[in-house]
């Protein structure tokens, strides 16, 4: 497998000292499949350099997953590892950092049977929601970066060879992640300059809605009250800034889960949890999402959404240029980090509470009194494309122009 040393240290690098910015003796919980493990090796080693306290890796393995679809009994599926999510929880509560290396097949589960998967998830689901909030809630820095496993590659490159594939991919997330520059710390300082440029623009407006047209959509996601807008680089409440996604190409806030009306077409597929949900149509009514249609993992993307009451209600709005590098890039990543980085999204569940005007020190209460949504699920899919045009909807109705043809309007 060709995956430049050089670069992959790079990664571990902006990982450490953008990603999550490590601080001075604090704790770090990595979780990684197996095949990750070169990455999480340079990720360790450079979070001890800039003194971690102590670094915990957490790895999953495919073939062990699989075994339980093929061999555990019925019941099983409905548990969880409640102790292990409830030890990040406190690990988290202690202020811990917490890094995802995303890279698993994201077909593992395709061949499964939905329900199973489907029951599994909710457990999965509901155990891990009380380090969820944590997360959600931006009470610590956090990060997620990618690594180029062979089954991940095959399915985005699937003509070349298994090791031309893993190279391929390789580079597509260097590249994606800005560690093919000279000087990525400083690349990511000015992305991440233009990324709140972008932002503060929004905050300014103070519009209560967006509008959505285009072919197959006429979408409005009326926002919460006192919203607002985030980006790139944002302070968690521990006080240390950090890019919970790396890649991001996104501006995002909280919509009002029942001020969401219409319908939209989904211009990506989504993979989730090994399966793949194609050609999505959806229509909302009073902000639920009242009516779903695939042409490709429909019936199991509808249980999905019945995990809890909140999964049928939007818990995040975000708006990404079409000619963003990861869109111009033309692949299609099967990975939610990348492909929602190539395109406007909308999220069902779980809301961030930091998209709030003094979210840090909202309750619970408080955040639904504004509209902001809560759910054991947080799945974003995918709705722009340079065919869409979007509106800022002001309090009197006024409108005017955010997006044209997936480009930023000004």
């Amino acid at each position: 497998m060709i995956i430049n040393p050089v670069k992959l240290d790079k990664l571990a690098q902006v990982a450490i000292k953008v990603g999550l910015q490590l601080a001075e003796g604090q704790d770090l919980v990595v979780t990684a499949p197996m095949t990750a493990a070169p990455l999480v090796r340079r990720i360790t080693e450079h979070a001890y350099k800039a003194g971690a306290g102590v670094v915990t890796a957490i790895y999953s393995d495919e073939e062990a997953t699989l075994a339980r679809y093929q061999h555990a009994h019925d019941a099983s599926f409905d548990k969880a590892a409640g102790w292990l999510y409830s030890g990040m929880a406190e690990a988290f509560k202690g202020n811990a950092a917490r890094l995802a290396i995303a890279g698993d097949n994201p077909m593992m589960l395709s061949g499964q049977d939905p329900d199973k998967v489907s029951r599994a998830q909710r457990a999965n689901s509901a155990a891990y929601k009380p380090a969820l909030q944590l997360i959600a809630g931006f009470d610590i820095n956090w990060n997620i970066v990618s690594y180029p496993s062979a089954a991940w590659a095959k399915l985005v490159f699937p003509n070349d060879s298994e090791e031309v594939a893993v190279g391929k991919l390789a580079d597509a997330i260097f590249k994606a992640s800005r560690v093919d520059a000279d000087d990525p710390i400083a690349a990511w300082a000015e992305h991440n300059a233009n990324l709140k440029a972008r932002w503060t623009w929004l905050n300014g407006k103070s519009f209560s809605a967006l509008k959505y047209t285009g072919p197959g959509t006429d979408l409005t996601v009326g926002l919460a009250d006192a919203h607002r807008w985030k980006g790139g680089a944002s302070e968690a409440k521990n006080g240390i800034t950090c890019n919970p996604n790396i890649p991001t190409e996104e501006v995002f806030t909280t919509p009002h889960r029942l001020r969401v009306d219409g319908y939209v077409v989904a211009t990506k597929p989504l993979s989730h949890n090994g399966m793949l949900i194609e050609e999505m149509q959806a229509r909302f009514e009073g902000g639920r999402l009242v009516e779903l249609k695939a042409s490709k993992g429909q019936d199991a993307f509808n249980k999905v959404l019945d995990t809890d009451e909140g999964g049928r209600h939007l818990g995040e709005v975000a708006l990404v240029p079409h000619s963003s590098p990861i869109s111009a890039s033309g692949i299609l990543f099967f990975n939610t980090l990348y492909d929602e980085n190539a395109s406007c999204h909308i999220a069902q569940g779980q809301c961030y509470s930091d998209c709030f005007v003094g979210g840090k020190d909202l309750t619970q209460a408080e955040i639904n009194a504004r509209g902001g949504n809560s759910s054991n699920i947080h799945i974003d899919w995918m709705i722009g494309s340079d065919k869409i045009d979007i509106d800022g909807v002001h309090v009197d109705g006024s409108v005017e122009p955010v997006m044209r043809k997936g480009e930023w309007a000004n």
